[in-house]
């Protein structure tokens, strides 16, 4: 709130740089919020696929998260009015890469009722592949 308020302030004295240097920062706050969101949905996107492929099997619920995160990324990633995109396929994938070690941890809790360490799970599942399904799923 605070932003909106300099911001009218710079426009109203016709400080116009000073206004846009505001926007900037506007912009990048409002990015930040979208890579945030997007991320805690990428996390238990992924929970699922590990979970999938570690324990070679699903379940409705599984299927189901994994529809419904897949859902929440595209739709907080989407422009509504200017339409396109707020990410480019390279940050979803920075994102799926800062998202995995948490996903990781958290599916040793689940997998085989939770016996494998984190550093155990991680020797039987295919990071690349796990990544690269997440990313087909989330791509615009």
């Amino acid at each position: 709130m605070e932003e909106l308020l300099t911001l009218k302030e710079r426009l109203l004295r016709g400080d116009i740089s000073g206004a846009l240097v505001i926007v900037e920062e506007l912009e990048e706050m409002s990015k930040d919020d979208k890579i945030n969101n997007i991320r805690s949905y990428a996390i238990i996107l992924l929970i699922h696929l590990i979970k999938q492929q570690a324990e070679n099997r699903t379940t409705r619920s599984w299927d189901v998260s994994i529809r419904n995160s897949t859902r929440e990324i595209q739709e907080k990633n989407k422009r509504r009015k200017a339409g396109g995109w707020y990410l480019s396929i390279e940050e979803l994938q920075e994102i799926l890469e800062v998202a995995y070690p948490m996903a990781l941890d958290r599916a040793s809790l689940e997998v085989a009722e939770g016996i494998y360490e984190t550093t155990t799970l991680e020797t039987l599942i295919d990071k690349e592949a796990i990544l690269t399904q997440a990313l087909a799923l989330i791509s615009p």
